[in-house]
């Protein structure tokens, strides 16, 4: 019987040579991909049980102050149907709390609850610090500012061609 010959498979290839590196957009989607999971994990191992999608709602939420659900759904880039879904998860959770318009009584108005600032303040805020510290450990401080930089750049050429 003869027998193959084995060839051992590298689980992360070194990148390098133009074939195995990745597109830009593989790249970019990869790097959220992981920002995300770390967040979410960061998050339960705190004991929040927040998925990435709420944390970014809360996050908006904090910074807008009272906002309509549509002003927070095109902050969030959600449709209407799913912002829907996830502010009432979060209202389940205690986390915010839709109360009528002072302007239009016909419209509401979605904010952070005092448990909704506490859990933003004390425990989804520096979770995110954690991780966007991790993610950014590799880089010195002039590197940081470059990479902020030429995302920056990228998202706005993006955003001038549509």
């Amino acid at each position: 019987m003869r027998r193959m010959k084995e060839t051992p498979i590298a689980e992360n290839p070194p990148l390098g040579r133009a074939s195995d590196t990745p597109s830009l957009g593989i790249l970019l989607g990869t790097v959220r991909a992981e920002m995300v999971r770390a967040i979410e994990t960061e998050l339960a191992s705190q004991g929040v049980d927040l998925s990435f999608t709420q944390f970014l709602i809360l996050k908006k939420a904090q910074q807008l102050g009272p906002a309509s659900a549509t002003e927070l759904a095109r902050a969030v880039e959600l449709d209407g149907g799913a912002m829907t879904r996830q502010l009432d998860q979060l209202e389940r959770k205690g986390f915010l709390a839709r109360t009528p318009d002072a302007q239009d009584r016909r419209a509401l108005r979605i904010a952070l609850t005092a448990a909704g600032k506490k859990v933003w303040r004390n425990t989804a805020s520096v979770c995110h610090q954690h991780v966007m510290s991790a993610a950014q450990s590799s880089l010195d401080s002039t590197e940081q500012a470059q990479l902020y930089d030429y995302l920056s750049r990228v998202l706005h050429a993006l955003r001038d061609k549509s």
